[in-house]
């Protein structure tokens, strides 16, 4: 079983808490990234990254001054986003770290696919960016299969706790012999599910956390997830989606 999970768009440097465990297995297409970002004037790049001028100016140094092998930090505490406050990984035990070890990966525009411990800079580049490279249009074009084959191998059921702008990274590719299960989480309302951006990202966290606390191994396993007054309405899941609600 594999994890996906969309990675957070603010970062930080911390080299001390915990240790990597290697380089990300892309790292050479990565490079390529790099480059051709090194390459664009301060406009291309701040167009290409959709920020105000304090961001783009803070990542248009970071790629200018990047070094991909040093001051790198374990990306699952390199990302700071809601999920990744949620998932709690400097609080967790030895044994759910190594099932995020096992299972997890999250999904980047600028590393294709990484392991939890694996070292990363801080860097700015989401999935939809619109940036034409190595004869391809988009960043979709450029990772083509890359990021489905590191992360099916030799397993084929994967759960999305991933956006939809990263989980379109791998399902063109799958096969009929992989099991995608679609986590959705969702507020319910006059009979209507909803989704609220702030709570769906915390749950994501919660999910992941639970599923390594509790050695998570089986889709079935899932349905007990009640984290954040969420619980699993199962006539409202199907095969390829497990939704949880709050609220009704």
């Amino acid at each position: 079983m594999k994890i996906i999970i969309s990675p957070a768009k603010k970062m930080n440097v911390d080299t001390d808490s915990m240790a990597t465990t290697g380089l990300p297995v892309l790292l050479d297409q990565t490079r390529i990234l790099w480059e051709g970002i090194k390459k664009l004037s301060y406009d291309e790049a701040k167009k290409l990254w959709g920020c105000n001028d304090k961001l783009a100016g803070l990542n248009y140094r970071r790629f200018a001054e990047m070094n991909l092998e040093k001051n790198i930090t374990p990306a699952v505490l390199a990302y700071e986003g809601l999920q990744y406050q949620r998932m709690a990984p400097l609080i967790m035990t030895r044994q759910a770290l190594d099932y995020l070890g096992d299972h997890l990966r999250i999904l980047s525009g600028f590393y294709g696919i990484l392991s939890p411990f694996d070292g990363v800079v801080p860097y700015r580049l989401e999935m939809q960016a619109r940036m034409a490279v190595a004869g391809s249009r988009d960043l979709y074009g450029f990772w083509d299969n890359r990021i489905y084959k590191e992360l099916a191998g030799e397993e084929h059921i994967i759960i999305n706790l991933a956006s939809k702008e990263y989980s379109q990274a791998v399902k063109p590719y799958l096969s009929s012999a992989d099991t995608f299960v679609t986590c959705i989480f969702g507020e319910l309302a006059h009979g209507k599910i909803k989704q609220k951006g702030t709570l769906a990202k915390m749950a994501r966290g919660e999910m992941v956390r639970y599923m390594a606390e509790n050695n998570v191994t089986e889709v079935r396993q899932l349905k007990k997830f009640n984290a954040l007054g969420y619980r699993y309405i199962e006539e409202l899941s199907t095969e390829t989606e497990m939704t949880f609600v709050i609220g009704g």
